[in-house]
């Protein structure tokens, strides 16, 4: 039988090659950081400007680059889609609007497939960037703006499969799309709504997302007698009450716990006042989940009382952020 296992030689040049096509391609986006300008800023204020989408296409490996780059730019905050362009040459051109951009991917800049996305940008006065390796490229001549790479080798040892030009595409990208979001100001609670699934989503949670409130707030006045405050803490089963004073603000809270504490034969006979622990720890309806469920580990508490300008909102349980996946 023929072992699939390399021999020490084998192995050895496997790991040889992966360092020089690493080390290539680290090379390349080091040269392509060095060479960002003028371009590359006009390319941000176009995309920025845009009322519509942005539009990206791109045949081959540049067309599955170009497939990240619009995702990444639509879930940072600029609206973006993907256009195959042999497609947009058998109608998908009707999905691009005068408010739209479009980014093209071409290393040569020659190729075919995009002359008639190219020819519909320039019918129509849409903005067009091209990425391109070749400035003097149909693609690089016909943009309004060329962000060309820098002139590289693949890593490939015949310098014809994509690599190094792909891997200096797809950074480029994120470049944009990273450009455009601190423009915008898009901030994580913006990221959240568009990622609310997977464990992304978890740790954007806001406490306000998982809280009980309204009917489920479990609330007493300081004057309750125990046989109420039970009565509502049972009734709402989150394990406490808060006391809320005349003035809506809360007073303090009362947990199971406090009523074994205070277990005597006089605790029926005292207010929620009495028993109550004043000034208790709460947090905002904004407060990331994970936040919460850091102080709840550190205090050694099961719930929070969530307040907005003192009044209660809402009770977060340690068991609901268990229960979102919050970790």
């Amino acid at each position: 039988m023929t072992s699939t296992v390399p021999d020490g030689s084998a192995a050895s040049a496997d790991l040889l090659v992966a360092h020089r096509v690493l080390a290539t391609e680290a090379e390349a986006l080091r040269a392509l950081a060095e060479s960002l300008d003028g371009p590359f800023v006009a390319a941000c204020d176009a995309l920025a400007a845009v009322k519509g989408r942005v539009v990206v296409s791109g045949m081959g490996k540049s067309g599955h680059v170009g497939c990240k780059v619009a995702a990444t730019l639509a879930s940072t905050g600029t609206p973006s889609f993907f256009v195959h362009p042999a497609e947009a040459s058998h109608g998908d051109l009707g999905m691009i609007t005068t408010d739209d951009a479009v980014i093209a991917l071409s290393n040569s800049g020659e190729t075919p497939e995009l002359s008639d996305i190219i020819a519909f940008t320039r019918r129509f006065n849409i903005p067009l960037i091209g990425v391109t390796s070749r400035p003097a490229s149909t693609l690089a001549t016909q943009s309004d703006v060329a962000l060309v790479l820098p002139p590289i080798p693949e890593a490939c040892p015949m310098g014809l499969a994509p690599t190094t030009s792909t891997t200096m595409m797809l950074a480029l990208g994120d470049a944009l799309a990273v450009a455009l979001l601190e423009r915008r100001g898009f901030t994580a609670a913006d990221f959240r709504v568009f990622h609310p699934g997977g464990q992304l989503g978890r740790r954007l949670l806001k406490v306000a997302d998982i809280m009980h409130g309204g009917d489920g707030l479990p609330l007493v006045r300081p004057e309750d007698g125990m046989t109420q405050v039970i009565l509502e803490m049972t009734a709402k089963s989150l394990g406490c009450v808060g006391v809320v004073g005349a003035d809506g603000l809360l007073a303090g809270i009362i947990t199971d716990g406090d009523l074994r504490r205070h277990l005597d034969p006089e605790l029926m006979h005292a207010p929620a006042q009495q028993v109550m622990t004043r000034n208790p720890k709460t947090v905002a309806p904004s407060l990331l989940a994970a936040e919460a469920l850091r102080i709840m580990n550190e205090k050694s508490i099961t719930s929070l009382f969530v307040v907005d300008n003192g009044r209660p909102v809402g009770v977060v349980h340690v068991h609901d952020l268990l229960r979102s996946g919050v970790i």
